[in-house]
């Protein structure tokens, strides 16, 4: 799994000083383009070279102990699973204080054109991707 760090902003927490639960997903996306670019593949290069979107097609969290303000994150991500169009990312949210893993999750993607119809992966991303395939893990 690849890593990326984010440290938790004010205007990301609720009243209670706790992560508002949809600032996970953002988090999914921050590690997904680093995953992509730590692969040597640049999302806006899809769109550009290959007019290829990604669209997510699903979302799952599972949150097991709140983040809360200032809290120093690692985002880890790898890909389960690559097949034509479909795409399917894990996560694993941790705090860097104590390693403790606050939430994890998982996001299926579609390939799709400016069309908004299906379209397979490009050859060199659907390489990469397969290279780094991790088999899925029991939901924990």
């Amino acid at each position: 799994m690849m890593e990326t760090t984010v440290r938790v902003r004010y205007a990301e927490t609720d009243q209670m000083g706790v992560v508002y639960h949809a600032n996970y997903l953002v988090w999914f996306e921050v590690g997904r383009v680093e995953f992509m670019r730590s692969l040597g593949l640049e999302y806006r290069r899809l769109e550009e070279d290959f007019g290829c979107l990604i669209s997510v097609v699903e979302a799952q969290v599972r949150y097991k102990l709140p983040a809360r303000y200032d809290d120093e994150l690692t985002i880890r991500t790898g890909i389960q699973a690559v097949r034509g169009s479909i795409l399917r990312m894990r996560y694993e949210v941790v705090r860097v204080g104590d390693g403790v893993l606050l939430a994890t999750g998982e996001t299926t993607h579609m390939v799709v054109g400016r069309d908004m119809k299906r379209r397979s992966l490009p050859e060199p991303y659907e390489r990469a991707f397969r290279d780094v395939l991790e088999p899925a893990k029991p939901a924990a």
